[in-house]
């Protein structure tokens, strides 16, 4: 169940809700694409981190018939959090901007913790 919500979540972010205004996005972004530009990332990391998380989010959801896609996908799924985490922090985001990240960094490594176990 916890992938489901971790990869149902990160498509909703990535598809449905990438152009829209959020009070969760960094400095005064508007989108997921100006939040990139407002940590100092160039463009071309926006679109590598998107189909990172995206791709993580398909083989999150790929298994549950396919196990052993679950711990690499939450493995990065949970690195590209700390990421989302440090950058909220760079750019002086009060902390309830981390909030998100922080909540799927948790998943993330629950996930991995019970495959693990």
């Amino acid at each position: 169940m916890l992938q489901v919500i971790l990869g149902l979540g990160l498509l909703n972010v990535w598809i449905l809700r990438a152009s829209s205004a959020t009070s969760y996005r960094g400095g005064a972004a508007q989108s997921l694409q100006e939040e990139f530009g407002a940590y100092g990332l160039p463009n071309w990391f926006f679109y590598l981190v998107g189909f990172l998380k995206i791709g993580s989010a398909v083989l999150l959801l790929t298994g549950i018939w396919y196990p052993e896609a679950i711990v690499p996908a939450a493995g990065l799924v949970a690195a590209l959090m700390v990421g989302a985490i440090a950058m909220h922090l760079k750019v002086k985001d009060p902390a309830i901007r981390s909030l998100p990240a922080l909540a799927m960094l948790v998943m993330s490594t629950s996930l991995v913790g019970l495959q693990i176990a």
